[in-house]
């Protein structure tokens, strides 16, 4: 903390007081390089956010794209049943991965691309849900008084809902309020709606464990002796209190961003989130529990994505948690 003098002078503007440092150190990449979980799962996610962004390249160079029926416009590839004729769902050095049952595309480019769809939006739902969890959780923490009373009963309430079945129930009623009847739904009203529903309840957790915090920072002494100096709430709030809450932040955006992921897929899977023809994890998986039995290779590749996906990111979480407080973990 700044050193004060005993007697301030009266034109100078309060100087202000140093918070402790809760926030991520400038060696939080080096130490967690040093995790070798953390190391590990880092890897993981920086190879699917690569694999994400090259998706276009990869299978350009691959020579197949992901809307492509190659089984039902190249014969011998499907049986009448629309199952890959080749064995293992049709793995060859022309499909790596097999074909679609069905409508015959290519298993390889469609996870490639589902990366993206999964990606765009957990991580849009997870800068939402964050901004707003430190816009209230932050306010009401520092506020307190009725408008924490009226937060914490408001929270509890949402808490409440079902959220799976919320989420079923809105997504369908989202979308005919911002679609004509009978119109096609384009591909970037399927992300939206979808972001607006995990949005409206992915919030409040990271609000909540805010406010807890906020309410002990207030009453630290780096913010008593800031407030004496003559420091506006402006200044207490950006400039003390946000700064002692980045960790909280970073932790909370690695681990919402697999949660949403996850949530994404599920509501996929139940035939309310993103429809054909956009490749997504969630649908693929509900297509090969259908034809689990007669073509079991075609459930394996996006479930074992999926499972590597968010566990990836779950053990990232983790490992920033436990660098950024080593007493909260166990390594």
């Amino acid at each position: 903390m700044a050193v004060v003098d005993t007697v301030p002078d009266p034109t100078t503007p309060p100087a202000p007081a140093s918070a402790p440092a809760a926030s991520a150190a400038p060696g939080l990449l080096r130490r967690l390089l040093r995790d070798r979980v953390g190391a590990a799962a880092l890897a993981v996610v920086l190879l699917f956010l690569l694999l994400a962004a090259a998706a276009p390249l990869v299978a350009s160079l691959y020579g197949r794209n992901p809307l492509e029926h190659y089984g039902q416009n190249t014969p011998g590839l499907l049986s009448d049943g629309g199952l890959p004729m080749a064995a293992n769902g049709g793995i060859s050095g022309e499909f790596w991965f097999g074909l679609e049952p069905g409508l015959g595309r290519d298993v390889l480019t469609q996870l490639l691309y589902g990366i993206r769809t999964s990606l765009l939006i957990a991580g849009a739902a997870a800068v939402v849900t964050t901004s707003i969890g430190v816009l209230a959780g932050v306010a009401i923490g520092y506020l307190g008084g009725i408008a924490d009373r009226l937060f914490g009963f408001l929270a509890n309430v949402l808490l409440a809902f079902p959220t799976l079945l919320l989420l079923l129930a809105l997504s369908p009623v989202i979308q005919s309020r911002l679609v004509d009847p009978g119109s096609a739904e384009p591909e970037w009203m399927q992300f939206l709606v979808l972001i607006l529903v995990f949005s409206a309840f992915g919030w409040i957790p990271l609000a909540l464990s805010l406010r807890a915090t906020v309410r002990s920072l207030r009453e630290r002494d780096f913010v008593q002796s800031a407030r004496a100096q003559g420091a506006g709430r402006y200044h207490l709030v950006v400039r003390e209190l946000l700064p002692n809450v980045r960790s909280q932040l970073l932790v909370h955006a690695t681990m919402a961003v697999p949660t949403f992921v996850a949530s994404e897929a599920a509501l996929s899977f139940l035939g309310v989130g993103v429809t054909e023809p956009v490749p997504d994890w969630g649908r693929m998986i509900a297509r090969g529990s259908e034809v689990f039995q007669a073509d079991p290779t075609y459930m394996v590749f996006p479930g074992v994505a999926l499972l590597v996906f968010v566990l990836a990111f779950n053990l990232l979480g983790d490992a920033v948690r436990d660098v950024l407080d080593p007493r909260a973990g166990g390594r």
